[in-house]
């Protein structure tokens, strides 16, 4: 009988890991995915003439974006997972405000065409994310390292949003 109830408990809170994981990844998954479907047409992207070789394709770009809102969900869930959140005050605002500067670029870029405006905030949004790199970095290893490619591409649309400005 108590090994059936420590059984269950178990399998309870698998449940509830489980559905953190989902809530945790999903959230930031779908606000991106929201972003890219309303503002992602890139018809002023796709209208430079031109542009370096180094510019990436926008469907590449839309995939990057959602591999590193996949990764940042991923990192910041394991960080709750351990804990990070409650003894790091910072870190929880330093992700939100990581999702919400990387949802702006699209509309930046591809709408508006607001290129300095675009470039201010990746850098910002490049600074958040470093922050919750060495944020991270204290709590759980594996999500310091899910981190740094999503480091590797807020810089390139740093690289890209800069160069766009003298296009």
């Amino acid at each position: 009988m108590a090994s059936q109830i420590l059984h269950d408990t178990k399998k309870s809170q698998a449940r509830r890991a489980l559905r953190s994981l989902a809530i945790g990844i999903a959230v930031p998954f779908t606000l991106t995915l929201t972003i890219i479907i309303l503002f992602g047409s890139g018809r002023k992207y796709n209208q430079i003439i031109s542009k370096p070789f180094w510019f990436a394709p926008l469907w590449f770009i839309h995939l990057s974006i959602l591999g590193s809102s996949f990764f940042m969900g991923l990192a910041a869930w394991l960080v709750w997972a351990d804990g990070g959140f409650q003894g790091e005050t910072d870190a929880m605002s330093l992700y939100i405000a990581h999702v919400s500067l990387s949802i702006v670029w699209h509309p930046l870029v591809l709408v508006m065409g607001a290129y300095w405006l675009a470039l201010i905030s990746c850098l910002v949004n490049f600074v958040t994310l470093f922050l919750c790199y060495l944020r991270f970095r204290k709590v759980n290893p594996f999500a310091k390292d899910l981190a740094k490619p999503c480091l590797a591409w807020a810089a390139y649309l740093c690289l890209v949003s800069f160069k766009l400005i003298f296009i």
